[in-house]
């Protein structure tokens, strides 16, 4: 990808590997537009890979009567649904309401109707009603003290890494330059146009320029300071931040610590904030949390305050298992790129609307948004950047075709059954592996990789090696490792072992116990020396250390 970078001018150059620029590139080359992707560290390693990892409607933002933000988010949900099968799963959702709840029984009632009513009444499932001894069977960790009842109603659950992972790919398929660990230094300007970008690989040093009939910043968090960069060809000043960041944090703890059916729904005791409390297969994750935090992305991290105060909402839900701090196994902190609004409003209370802008210079940034959206925001951004080169010319007369990425399956989908049957796939995947695999690690595999797990199945049938597992008594195997390097674009042991295959959030060890072993088989594929591989092993485990930065208080 570096060498093809630049080569030769594209329609669309796109700062910025998450899930926008993912998406951004997906549409744009199958309407048949040349885009090239740079990001100055792996695809999702910022809020795309840290977000509650949900697509959901966004129940809560009824209470703000955004409703048009609500019945695009549960549009988008069912079309997800169809497009990623295997990464994009129903989930029930528990709404208990208590005796000193804010809303009462028949006020949430109406508000589950409306919410089936703006998906067209096409949720995963119907809500239905729970009462008391209902929840006794249905969630029994559940605190029972005053409580009147609670609506079930559904969802979905993601791997948000992974959603942003197979769009990048779909998008290389249809002809996509995907460069990671590409950071742009500047901006390039002719004639008061930006027009393209300088670019670093931050692993080997070197740089390039690369040309772009337009440019289209879709850096999250880091929006603003892409706004921010140099411009080579021109003295005029920085266009205005956009942002107000703010920061969500989860804590990950084993699923026995936490039991749970289904996602509840909580209202924090202190300041009555909404977060949730998710099932995540062996483990559970508990948050966000919503506070202002201008800092830089790179380096956010949960605080001690942040832990405890997911902690004190598990236990006031949950009062008989009770989280400690011993508990953790892991956290992970992101931040939100909401549009700033001025003074005023508290962090919840700022829109989850997203913004498309083109600056003087003809910089198109797109801001804002939700996970769930993120497909009808990169149809908006890529209209807008085709009207943008319609009128300067930059399409050189050519027609460009509307959006096609609706009945587009993501790579991991394709060839899975209609009748939505995994139990098939897992089958296909073990058959593949000529017994080399069990079947419970065919059925992660599939969870993870869809369809694509066959190809990880026949990897380990040739050489059973890689069927190795990576941590005794868990799923992941070394064939993993094999496919992240050659199919998937990981570059490094951060890459593998965070976004690859979620051993950071899910070992006890965060994977740190398997780190040497990761480095050692990717130093061969990639023809590390040993500094490499000891600067990509040290890489790692400062990662980890940050996410523990809050056990020193």
């Amino acid at each position: 990808m570096w060498e093809r970078l630049g080569s030769a001018p594209v329609d669309l150059l796109v700062i910025g590997g998450g899930i926008n620029g993912a998406g951004i590139a997906r549409d744009a080359t199958r309407r048949g537009l040349s885009v090239a992707v740079v990001d100055m560290n792996d695809l999702a390693f910022g809020t795309s890979s840290r977000s509650s990892k949900l697509i959901h409607g966004g129940l809560r933002y009824l209470e703000q009567y955004e409703v048009g933000l609500v019945f695009e988010s549960v549009s988008e949900r069912r079309i997800l649904m169809d497009l990623a099968p295997h990464l994009v799963s129903p989930l029930g959702f528990l709404f208990p309401v208590y005796k000193d709840s804010r809303r009462n029984l028949f006020v949430i009632q109406a508000g589950m109707w409306l919410y089936d009513g703006l998906s067209l009444f096409r949720s995963p499932k119907r809500h239905r009603m729970l009462s008391p001894r209902d929840l006794e069977t249905e969630e029994p960790a559940l605190r029972r003290e005053d409580l009147k009842g609670a609506p079930l109603y559904y969802d979905c659950s993601t791997d948000d890494a992974r959603l942003t992972l197979e769009t990048a790919i779909d998008a290389a398929r249809n002809g996509a330059i995907i460069t990671t660990w590409a950071k742009v230094t500047q901006l390039l300007v002719e004639n008061g146009r930006v027009c393209g970008a300088t670019v670093r690989d931050e692993l080997t040093g070197a740089t390039k320029d690369v040309r772009a009939s337009a440019v289209i910043n879709a850096t999250g968090p880091w929006t603003d300071r892409t706004l921010a960069l140099p411009r080579k060809g021109s003295d005029a000043p920085a266009p205005p931040r956009m942002l107000r960041t703010t920061k969500g944090v989860h804590i990950v703890v084993d699923r026995a610590k936490l039991p749970l059916n289904n996602a509840v729904v909580c209202f924090h005791p202190v300041d009555k904030r909404v977060l949730f409390a998710i099932p995540w297969g062996d483990r559970s994750y508990v948050g966000t949390t919503d506070t202002d935090d201008p800092g830089d992305p790179s380096r956010v991290h949960a605080t001690r305050e942040d832990v405890d105060y997911l902690i004190a909402a598990s236990n006031a839900y949950f009062p008989e298992h009770t989280l400690t701090h011993a508990d953790v196994i892991a956290t992970w902190a992101g931040l939100r790129p909401l549009i700033d609004e001025g003074a005023g409003a508290n962090e919840s209370q700022v829109s989850r609307e997203h913004k498309i802008v083109i600056g003087q210079e003809g910089l198109i940034t797109i801001a804002g948004g939700k996970l769930t959206t993120y497909r009808r925001m990169s149809i908006e951004v890529v209209d807008t950047a085709v009207r943008y080169l319609q009128l300067s010319n930059g399409l050189a007369g050519r027609d460009i075709e509307p959006s096609r990425t609706e009945k587009a399956p993501l790579p991991g989908a394709e060839g899975w059954p209609d009748d939505d049957d995994a139990t098939q796939v897992v089958a296909q995947v073990e058959q593949a592996s000529n017994g080399t695999i069990s079947n419970a690690i065919a059925a992660a595999l599939t969870d993870q990789y869809g369809t694509r797990a066959i190809a990880i199945a026949a990897l380990c049938a040739a050489r059973p090696a890689l069927a190795s597992p990576l941590v005794p008594g868990r799923p992941e195997i070394l064939a993993q490792i094999e496919h992240a390097v050659r199919e998937e674009m990981a570059a490094t042991v951060c890459d593998v072992l965070v976004r690859r295959t979620q051993l950071f959030f899910r070992d006890v060890d965060q994977g740190l116990g398997c780190a040497e072993r990761v480095a050692s088989h990717m130093g061969t594929l990639l023809g590390w020396d040993d500094a490499t591989r000891q600067r990509e092993l040290q890489r790692y485990r400062d990662e980890v250390e940050l996410s523990r930065h809050w056990r020193k208080g």
